[in-house]
């Protein structure tokens, strides 16, 4: 791998090579920072977990609101978050191929999950918190 290829990659995902805990902070080895990338996208996928009740709620009110012909906004929520984490896995397998074989692919597979996951979040969390 060629050094500005790993440049980019670091610079691409701010918090990729470093998590917040202490131990991270000075990880220098492949396998830590393998795991405190791990530990990031555990973070991340936590915080989705964590207001994903609250957009399924949100979804099951409309539902309540229409007739039954019309209900279909938990299941095609359901759907979306089905085929983004099938997205989300299969995108950062194949971002992962730029270090294919090597000890960093990893943690540029799980760098990748952890940024997917916080944007899925986020939108998540503008979907959850809409009045209508």
């Amino acid at each position: 791998m060629k050094v500005y290829t790993f440049a980019f990659l670091l610079a691409a995902c701010p918090g990729l090579a470093f998590a917040q805990d202490s131990d991270c902070a000075d990880a220098m080895a492949q396998a830590e920072l393998n795991a405190c990338v791990y530990a990031e996208f555990e973070t991340a996928d936590a915080a989705l977990n964590k207001i994903w009740p609250q957009a399924m709620a949100l979804m099951k009110q409309i539902d309540a609101n229409l007739p039954k012909a019309e209900q279909g906004a938990a299941d095609q929520l359901r759907d979306s978050q089905r085929a983004w984490i099938t997205f989300r896995d299969a995108n950062c397998a194949a971002e992962a191929y730029m270090v294919h074989g090597g000890s960093a692919q990893p943690m540029v597979r799980y760098g990748c999950m952890a940024r997917l996951t916080e944007a899925r979040t986020a939108d998540l969390e503008l979907l959850a918190t809409q009045d209508f």
